[in-house]
């Protein structure tokens, strides 16, 4: 299955997700929930009579009587007279239904399409997304792709200092220092049959491309000019300018990346998608240190 193909399955699934979760909501949004109803109790229903009564006859203020025991108001089952609104009802006893649209949204509901909300607009849609874009490949431009550099020969000017020292070019694009090699000194080497150096000839060294982080556990190692080499600050691992293992718990050299020559323009092309990794050398290519070390 083509990348095309699997980014257009993960857009058709969020979209099924966001419309059942639409729909859900729209659901639980309908006029299920009735009307709010209850019943009174008997004892409050007498005394509102009594209430009532006293007040329709002129009696003056109503008095309430002692409150009666469990076996009388059991004996007396009869259900609550109904209420003659002529003769004056208090609010208390007053009753009207609401309805569903006068109530509102109950809080069961509220919490309920909160959480739909939440779990379906959030959690669902970051997921999407997340699987979206560890499926989806960077097709060009960015760390994992090809990178142009620039010209060969500009790039060797400012590596390579008027009294032969070296100072390593970062390209932070690639992730990579870029330092110069002689192609004389490639066989018999780490790196001989590797595509890990581009851009020599006519008695102009070749460069290579070494990635950043330590084989150790994956600091950012810099360079050190008084020594010509790098040293990881981490764990004390150091390699010379060439990145091979000099000292340290390092295991192997530093990993390098593939280069190529663009034949249309001559700009060197770092391939940060295909790192080369090669063993500690047993035959080393640029002495190190040649000074004082920066560790």
């Amino acid at each position: 299955m083509s990348a095309t193909s699997i980014f257009i399955l993960g857009i058709v699934g969020a979209a099924v997700l966001a419309a059942a979760g639409i729909f859900t909501v729209a659901v639980r949004r309908g006029s299920s929930a009735g009307p709010v109803t209850g019943t009174f109790d008997r004892r409050a229903v007498r005394k509102d009579r009594q209430r009532v009564a006293a007040a329709a006859t002129g009696g003056g203020v109503a008095t309430i009587a002692e409150p009666e025991t469990d076996t009388a108001v059991e004996a007396d089952a009869a259900p609550p007279e109904e209420i003659d609104d002529s003769v004056g009802v208090t609010p208390l006893v007053q009753k009207r239904q609401i309805s569903a649209a006068e109530y509102g949204v109950t809080r069961r509901q509220f919490f309920n399409r909160a959480i739909i909300g939440l779990f379906g607009g959030v959690f669902l849609g970051s997921l999407g997304l997340g699987i979206l874009a560890f499926l989806w490949p960077k097709l060009k431009g960015g760390f994992g792709s090809k990178i142009v550099a620039g010209s060969v020969a500009d790039l060797r000017n400012q590596i390579i200092n008027s009294d032969g020292t070296l100072s390593p070019l970062f390209f932070p694009a690639a992730q990579s220092w870029l330092v110069p090699i002689d192609d004389a000194s490639i066989p018999g080497s780490s790196f001989e049959g590797l595509s890990v150096a581009a851009g020599g000839g006519a008695g102009e060294p070749s460069l290579m491309a070494l990635w950043q982080r330590c084989v150790h556990l994956g600091c950012r190692v810099p360079s050190c000019e008084s020594s010509q080499g790098f040293e990881c600050p981490c764990h004390g691992s150091k390699y010379n300018f060439h990145g091979e293992y000099q000292d340290g718990p390092a295991p192997r050299n530093m990993d390098r990346f593939v280069l190529e020559i663009d034949d249309a323009t001559g700009d060197l092309v770092i391939d940060t998608g295909q790192v080369i990794q090669t063993p500690r050398s047993k035959v080393i290519t640029i002495p190190y240190p040649q000074g004082p070390t920066c560790l």
